[in-house]
């Protein structure tokens, strides 16, 4: 379903991955741990075993320890994590752009000291740019970072971020001058030596994981502590929102594909009017539908990952598979617990579950709206924002 062009590689190390998820994963987070939040403990013990087939392994190169996948066959596993439980595939998105950040960015000092326990799965980043008047428009960013001698003084607060009671560490994006673009800084604050408050933010679905509000309270930190140049942030969180709106999309990808899965296994199963539901012309057309749209996802997902895998700018490329892939899973989502009618909506089926998740995975690194501006802007060179 939804060919792409793959490896032998690629295949085996994809086949393998979805058969260790459905046996070992599935049943964690789709029965034990469903809806249920997840202790750090036991959400560290998943990563370990996912950093053995790639993910946020596979993000750094292997001169750093990490085993230096390319970007297409990251997306292909993440897919598969994604479509067994979005819960677990959203620490494997922040560890693995934290990782990346400390690769590309950090001084030897930080990068040593903090890669290689997120590249084993023992250590979790945070980070942190969402605040609660700052949401797609990083140019607003209020936290502020006011020099003292060798350290900052950070305060503020940041909101919605992932990983956040689960983290060791936090980069966090703060603002130490005026100039809106060249005025914000990435720094790096250990839990343990720059104490941040950390509250969880209960939500409708991806609850079996952290987001949270960090509370930052004059919070001293070593200038040597900066990730990247100071003033680079901005710069710098964009260059990576390419790269995680694909991810996003693969998010979205996975719910919609999981949900037609499961639409598909009760459409054979279930009988009315003296045949299987599957044989009603209305069910095999939704079928079809949502099969479209799983495969049109999953085409525009995979291109952009092709071209950030080449080196070719993908800025609009990447806006379209996350505009299309994660309002798909909220149309697929919903076909599918139509599908399987009044036990759709019980806690006994999945697709109840799917459907809530799918509802929030259009708004994480810019809601559609914002995509649809960023593609806008790519057609005519007129910025709407």
């Amino acid at each position: 379903m939804g060919h792409v062009m793959r490896t032998p590689e690629q295949l085996e190390a994809v086949e393998s991955f979805r058969r260790f998820l459905a046996d070992r994963i599935d049943p964690v987070f789709n029965k034990e741990y469903r809806d249920k939040f997840m202790p750090k403990e036991k959400m560290a013990e998943m990563l370990r075993q996912l950093s053995e087939f790639g993910m946020v392994s596979g993000a750094v190169s292997e001169a750093n320890g990490g085993l230096g996948l390319d970007w297409p066959t990251m997306t292909m596993l993440f897919e598969e994590v994604a479509a067994c439980s979005v819960d677990l595939s959203t620490p494997v998105v922040i560890n693995s752009f934290g990782a990346q950040m400390l690769e590309k960015l950090a001084p030897a000092h930080l990068r040593e000291r903090y890669l290689p326990g997120l590249i084993s799965g023992d250590s979790f980043v945070s980070v942190g740019i969402s605040e609660p008047d700052v949401g797609s428009n990083v140019l607003e960013i209020k936290t502020r970072a006011r020099r003292d001698g060798d350290d900052f003084i950070i305060t503020g607060e940041k909101t919605w971020i992932s990983n956040g009671s689960y983290s060791d560490f936090l980069i966090c994006t703060c603002r130490t001058g005026d100039d809106p673009r060249k005025g914000l800084t990435h720094f790096l604050l250990d839990r343990k030596e720059h104490p941040y408050e950390v509250q969880n933010i209960h939500k409708m679905a991806w609850n079996s994981q952290s987001t949270a509000q960090i509370f930052l309270n004059d919070v001293r930190v070593p200038a040597s502590n900066i990730i990247g140049n100071e003033g680079e942030a901005l710069k710098n969180t964009l260059s990576f929102f390419e790269r995680s709106r694909v991810f996003v999309a693969a998010q979205g990808l996975g719910i919609g594909r999981r949900a037609l899965e499961e639409a598909v296994r009760y459409a054979k199963e279930r009988k009315q009017h003296g045949k299987l539901i599957a044989g009603h012309q209305l069910i095999s057309a939704m079928l079809a539908e949502m099969a479209t749209n799983v495969d049109a996802a999953r085409l525009l997902t995979y291109r952009a990952a092709e071209m950030i895998g080449a080196g070719i700018p993908a800025e609009m490329e990447a806006a379209m598979a996350k505009y299309f892939a994660c309002e798909a899973a909220v149309t697929i989502a919903r076909q599918a617990v139509q599908i399987h009618g009044g036990a759709g909506v019980t806690t006994d089926f999945l697709v109840e579950k799917l459907a809530r998740e799918a509802i929030i995975v259009p708004i994480p690194e810019g809601t559609t709206q914002i995509q649809q501006l960023i593609i806008g802007r790519a057609l005519t060179g007129v910025n709407a924002f």
